[in-house]
């Protein structure tokens, strides 16, 4: 691998604003929501009668607490207590707030599923929309729950590697997920790993995850982990055959052009570039609901794509995320 060039010291750009920073928010929505149905529901004349639903709504409101708390925080201090074991196999990090949110907000929606014809029969419409709320929320928690399993770990079959010895670029490695997945058809070339590492949502930013796991997957000594920013990388121009990212430029905000303009920068001429993005869809509305309105559409990336310089080969979906393959043409101008 080249080294960086004197004049493009290696550097990190002005630190933005995490795109995930806003779990804190959710936390407190949670405890709040939680010491609601504590105090409110157990005073519902329903609640009188039956001290089923009183003990009930006592103990909901508490796991609703309880969670938000321990997802908010609440975990991250007990393990700094409490050192636990490293877990067994790979560990990408994201925390129990994004893999069991969306399962706690559909026990919510089935309380006041449940709740709602007892207490004010009039309004039973609202019912039947809770129920729809907590089976969308379901689906979601379990999309959620399948980026921390290893048989999502794969990459889609494109071309990407033209040759056994291609200098790869991983985009954003975060913890490694994308890594190890490039291992498979890579099988003797380079990846250089490239993240800020400062991720929220990710435990300790990924880095030292990320090394862990590529020790367990034998690949310590074939990649380079750097840390950069991906709309400033210290990389000379055309320093790698090919490049891939997963999960990443979507949460670029309004640097997204910027970041696929970086990297068609560092690609020699007729690499290409493997992304994988969310975008707006049914299985991103399971997740995010009417916020998945604000993703990038399919013809908003396949538009900065083409400004940056890329022309697109292919393109299709794989666990729920759609990706695009992108060349850097053989003729392509300086940038």
């Amino acid at each position: 691998m080249e080294q960086t060039p004197p004049d493009r010291p290696a550097r990190l750009a002005p630190a933005r604003r995490n795109a995930h920073s806003h779990m804190w928010v959710m936390s407190l929505v949670g405890i709040a929501i939680g010491a609601g149905i504590m105090v409110f529901l157990p005073r519902l004349k329903i609640a009188s009668t039956s001290i089923l639903l009183f003990v009930g709504f006592h103990i909901l409101g508490g796991i609703v607490l309880a969670a938000s708390a321990w997802a908010g925080g609440g975990r991250d201090w007990l393990r700094r207590l409490a050192r636990p074991a490293p877990a067994k196999g790979y560990d990408f990090g994201w925390g129990p707030g994004w893999m069991n949110g969306l399962a706690i907000a559909a026990l919510v929606a089935l309380t006041a599923a449940v709740v709602v014809p007892l207490q004010w029969p009039g309004l039973w419409p609202l019912s039947l929309a809770a129920v729809a709320l907590a089976s969308l929320f379901v689906v979601g928690n379990q999309i959620m729950r399948g980026f921390q399993r290893d048989d999502q770990v794969v990459l889609p079959m494109v071309d990407l590697v033209r040759g056994e010895q291609d200098r790869v670029l991983d985009a954003g490695c975060g913890s490694g997920r994308t890594t190890i997945a490039l291992s498979r058809v890579l099988r003797s070339g380079r990846v250089t790993a490239v993240d800020r590492f400062d991720a929220g949502y990710i435990e300790g930013g990924g880095e030292a995850l990320l090394r862990r796991n590529l020790d367990l997957a034998g690949l310590s000594g074939r990649v380079s982990i750097e840390r950069a920013d991906l709309t400033d990388m210290p990389f000379e121009a055309g320093a790698f055959d090919a490049a891939v990212s997963t999960h990443v430029y979507d949460h670029l905000g309004a640097s997204k052009q910027r970041g696929l303009e970086e990297v068609f920068r560092v690609l020699r001429p007729g690499g290409r570039f493997l992304m994988g993005v969310w975008t707006p869809g049914w299985s991103m509305f399971a997740v995010a609901n009417v916020f998945s309105l604000l993703l990038t559409s399919k013809a908003g990336w396949r538009g900065m794509a083409a400004a940056a310089g890329f022309a697109a080969l292919d393109e299709g979906m794989f666990n729920n995320t759609w990706f695009v393959l992108l060349e850097k043409p053989l003729a392509a101008p300086a940038r």
